[in-house]
C-alpha cells in the first residue's frame, strides 16, 4: 500500500495517487474539470460572492459579521450556518455542496 496519508477535518484517508488528487480532494491535471455552483431557477452560474449573496438574501439568509476571516450566512428559521472563505478564489466544491444541501432545489454543482 503506497500513497500519502491525509488528515483533514478530523478524518484520515489514504491518497494512493497524490499527483492525481490534491489535498482538498479536488482533481488536478489536464483531465480536471472545474466545478461551478449554479442557481437552478435562473440557470445562472455563481461567479462572485456578490451574486451569491443576493441569491441567498432572496432565500431568507442573513449575513453574520462575527468572523473577519469568513463570510457567514444564517437562516433564522433553521440552525444552518453557511461559512465561506473570505476570498472567492478559495471557494471550493465542498463549500458549494454545503450551499446545495442547505438550499434544496435552489442550487446545484456542475462540472464545467
Amino acid at each position: 500500500m503506497s500513497g500519502v496519508w491525509v488528515f483533514k477535518n478530523g478524518v484520515v484517508r489514504l491518497v494512493e495517487n497524490p499527483g492525481a488528487e490534491s489535498l482538498d480532494g479536488s482533481r488536478q491535471g489536464s483531465g480536471a474539470r472545474r466545478k461551478v455552483l449554479v442557481h437552478t431557477p435562473t440557470n445562472e452560474v455563481i461567479t462572485s460572492y456578490d451574486v451569491l449573496e443576493n441569491k441567498l438574501y432572496s432565500l431568507g439568509w442573513e449575513r453574520y459579521y462575527n468572523d473577519p476571516d469568513l463570510l457567514q450566512f444564517h437562516k433564522r428559521s433553521t440552525v444552518h450556518l453557511i461559512s465561506l472563505p473570505k476570498e472567492f478564489s478559495k471557494f471550493k466544491s465542498m463549500h458549494m455542496f454545503d450551499i446545495v444541501v442547505k438550499n434544496r432545489n435552489m442550487f446545484e454543482v456542475r462540472d464545467m
